[in-house]
């Protein structure tokens, strides 16, 4: 898998983790064992949150179990093109409302952004590819994984070996590298607003 220092510039010193992991779509089709998904998703647990709410759940299946029909007929058909050789499928859910102050959340969704986070990090640290996506169906999710009106359906993410890109379509290949970030004088800002669209 290629690192993303051998690629990426960064304008400020951060720790190479951060330019190394990206988010590969070419993986092996390899299993994943339950002992070592179950760390990833461990580390994913460890992320910060809200009075420590964890709103946070996640649901996975592993491609040679029962569940993984399900849960790759979920995805788009572009997804579908790469993610068939993924090792397992995750959905990333938020409780809306939080547990400790019995309110409602208004940071379930940025907490479990923090959780797919870590869990990204921590499958770059094993040696797998981690790929999170938008392109699936929400209210199928929803409704054909019994996920409660309670908890908002945020993201799905693909998790596995990686391979090299000739494993992928043809249409994917040149894209199967790792991405710049804009300029962070175009993200942040000291005081008021002063930032492009």
């Amino acid at each position: 898998m290629i690192k993303g220092r051998e690629i990426r510039r960064t304008e400020y010193p951060v720790d190479p983790l951060f330019l190394d992991r990206w988010s590969p779509r070419s993986m092996t089709g390899e299993d994943v064992s339950e002992l070592e998904l179950r760390t990833l998703l461990a580390a994913a647990s460890w992320a910060p949150s809200s009075y420590n709410a964890q709103p946070w759940r996640m649901l996975y299946a592993r491609r040679s179990t029962p569940s993984w029909p399900m849960f790759f007929d979920l995805l788009t058909e572009g997804n579908k093109l790469w993610a068939h050789r993924a090792a397992a499928l995750i959905v990333f859910i938020s409780k809306r409302l939080n547990d400790v102050t019995g309110k409602p959340s208004v940071t379930h969704s940025f907490d479990t952004g923090a959780a797919w986070g870590y869990f990204a990090l921590q499958a770059h640290l094993k040696g797998y590819a981690a790929h999170g996506m938008q392109g699936f169906d929400y209210e199928r999710a929803r409704r054909d994984l019994a996920i409660p009106e309670a908890f908002a359906v945020e993201a799905m993410a693909a998790v596995g070996r990686p391979a090299s890109k000739e494993s992928l379509p043809a249409q994917l290949q040149e894209r199967e590298r790792p991405n710049g970030r804009r300029p962070l004088s175009e993200t942040v800002c000291e005081g008021i607003w002063s930032l492009p669209g």
